[in-house]
This record gives structure tokens, C-alpha cells and sequence, in this order.
């Protein structure tokens, strides 16, 4: 069963070394996400499961031990997914982006807790696979954790890398709403396609978090919501 959940965006500019001199306009999003990561420690799991967007190559389950890379943006900075629990028989495959983020934010919090896995969940796979999925996860334990990754729309300003939308506030502003009360119903029927024309990196990760905590009774609390960049990143942990 689900037991606690924190919810945070997946771009790589969280990664101070990533994002270089601009590195400061995103502390409050990083503070609140390292209180988030505090509410999954305090809740003493067996498991805890790092799910976040993920394309093709990088998709389902990846073990303890994965390694992630920020080579691709410019920085020799490598992270791995908690500890592996013994050597692999063959090299496990790299961490899409978002689980990378994942990872350098476990390792930034320290964290000793439970073992750690990973999940890369398809931008486009359908609300009802996403809600069945979670289910799937939350059943991995007695005691199940996530740390959900993924961001709002990235159409908030003309600068955005989506270019502006004007239906992109109202989106966020529900999703938001919804992340922050644990109001699984409206997670669950966040709208796929709107969502893709909207570039909305974190719809199919929240609604596998929707299916993961079904019956687990959590409730939600806000902590972070913004739009640097044009792009809605929100923060907030179950519990």
C-alpha cells in the first residue's frame, strides 16, 4: 500500500550545476522539494519507487543501482538510483532525465531509508494503463513510497519552450489544485491530449500516482507551485 508520496518537477535546471548562474532562481523550488523528500523518509518505507516521464528507450522498471548521466546537458555529473544490492550480471540501463532528477534528489536529501527503483512512465500512455500501473506499484510492498516527477505545461509565456497557450494556466491551476488535496478523481481525469498539446511532461506520472494511492486514504499538502521559464512546476507531498 501507498504510504506517502512527494510530488516535484523533473527539469534538470534543479541540478545547481546544470543550471550554472541562473542556479538561484529555482532555491524555493528546490527547498520545498527536499521538505518533500523529508515526508517520504518520516514515513519509514519498504520500498520507495521514483516514477517520472520517460520516452521509449527508457520506459518500465529500473533497479537499485541505476546510473543517470547530465552529460547531455553539459555537465560531467553522474548519480545512481540508491544502492545496487549486488553487481548486476550485466550493466543496468541509464536513467531517462526525470529519474536522474529523482536520484540527484535522493542524494542530496541522503537518503538511507528503503531501497530504491525506478519507473519511466510513456508521455502518452493512456489515463486508465497509468491509474492500473500505479495500482501494480503500490501492490510491490506492505509499506510503498514514490517521489513522483514531472512538470506542468510548458506553454505559460511566449518565452516558454511551448510558446504560450492560453489554456495552459487553467490546466496548471487544476493540476495544482489536485497535487496538492490528493484529489485522486481529478488526476485521474486530467485530459491526455490536452495535456500533449499543452506539453505537459507530468500528466501520465500523477495519474499513476492517482492509481497508486487509491484506498491508502492520504491527503495532500501544497508546497511549491510557479512558472519559471513558462513552465508550471509544482510541489507537494501525500501523506
Amino acid at each position: 500500500m501507498l504510504v506517502a508520496a512527494a510530488v516535484c518537477p523533473c527539469p534538470p535546471l534543479l541540478v545547481p550545476e546544470v543550471a550554472a548562474g541562473a542556479a538561484p532562481e529555482l532555491d524555493a523550488a528546490r527547498a520545498a522539494c527536499a521538505d518533500a523528500v523529508g515526508v517520504l523518509a518520516a514515513a519509514r518505507p519498504d520500498l520507495l519507487i521514483v516514477a517520472g516521464p520517460a520516452g521509449p528507450d527508457h520506459l518500465g522498471p529500473f533497479p537499485a543501482g541505476s546510473p543517470g548521466s547530465f552529460a547531455g546537458f553539459g555537465v560531467g555529473l553522474t548519480v545512481r538510483l540508491g544502492q545496487a544490492p549486488a553487481p548486476a550480471s550485466s550493466p543496468p540501463r541509464p536513467l531517462p532525465a526525470s529519474l536522474a532528477v529523482g536520484a540527484w534528489l535522493l542524494h542530496r536529501a541522503r537518503w538511507s531509508g528503503a531501497p530504491v527503483e525506478g519507473f519511466g512512465v510513456a508521455e502518452r500512455l493512456e489515463p486508465d494503463r497509468c491509474v492500473r500501473a500505479g495500482r501494480e506499484l503500490a501492490a510491490r510492498a506492505d509499506r510503498v513510497a514514490m517521489l513522483v516527477m514531472g512538470d506542468g505545461s510548458a506553454c505559460r509565456t511566449v518565452k516558454a519552450p511551448g510558446y504560450l497557450d492560453a489554456r495552459a494556466a487553467d490546466f496548471d491551476a487544476e493540476a495544482a489544485r489536485a497535487l496538492g488535496t490528493a484529489d485522486l478523481a481529478a488526476l485521474s481525469a486530467l485530459d491526455e491530449t490536452l495535456a500533449h498539446e499543452l506539453s505537459v511532461a507530468g500528466r501520465a506520472p500523477w495519474q499513476v500516482l492517482a492509481g497508486a494511492a487509491e484506498g491508502a486514504g492520504l491527503g495532500g499538502q501544497p508546497l511549491y507551485e510557479d512558472a519559471p521559464y513558462g513552465v508550471g512546476y509544482v510541489v507537494a507531498s501525500w501523506s
